[in-house]
């Protein structure tokens, strides 16, 4: 399922990689050379009721309070499953979308960050389903795939979960930082 009326180009300067929470806000700051703030939205995709997928509104909550001013989903307005499409259509079709959202991976990933020039595919890990999302992309890898996605997702660690949100706006922050618009 694609979203209507809005093409996600790919950034080919932006190959898939993996980056730790040190190298991570290069890569917001590589965006930002790009793409000016005001045409930036941050679609932070999750939900509250699991701990694993707390990270996307957990990212969300802290750019607003940041004062960052395009920011769809947070603990208050989580951007999920259910809402998503609607979420995406009322972002403005001239911003360039970067979406973040936690994953499942391999054992060696758990902790680093997936980034790239495309969009990302929102629960994949949990049988997917969802539209794409985004012109850049941040998965977090919050724990390691299973058997079953959604207990894990629901086990994983809070303290992992906040540590790597704290990271991805630590990094926006700097990417994006005031006073260099």
């Amino acid at each position: 399922m694609r979203l209507e009326g809005r093409r996600l180009p790919y950034d080919s300067s932006f190959s898939e990689r993996k980056l730790t929470g040190k190298e991570l806000p290069q890569f917001m700051r590589s965006i930002r050379q790009k793409h000016p703030l005001d045409h930036v939205t941050f679609l932070c995709i999750g939900t509250d009721r699991s701990t694993g997928d707390a990270l996307g509104p957990l990212v969300g909550t802290r750019l607003e309070e940041l004062g960052f001013s395009s920011v769809v989903g947070s603990l208050r307005h989580p951007c999920d499953a259910d809402n998503l499409v609607h979420r995406m259509n009322a972002i403005p079709k001239e911003h360039v979308i970067i979406a973040i959202d936690a994953c499942l991976g391999v054992p060696a990933s758990v902790g680093s960050y997936i980034v790239s020039g495309k969009p990302l595919l929102p629960a994949q890990s949990v049988g997917g389903g969802l539209p794409e999302a985004g012109h850049y992309s941040i998965a977090a890898v919050v724990n390691v795939n299973g058997p079953k996605p959604y207990w894990t997702l629901g086990m994983t660690s809070l303290y992992k979960v906040m540590q790597m949100a704290d990271e991805i706006v630590q990094a926006a922050a700097y990417g994006f930082g005031s006073g260099d618009e």
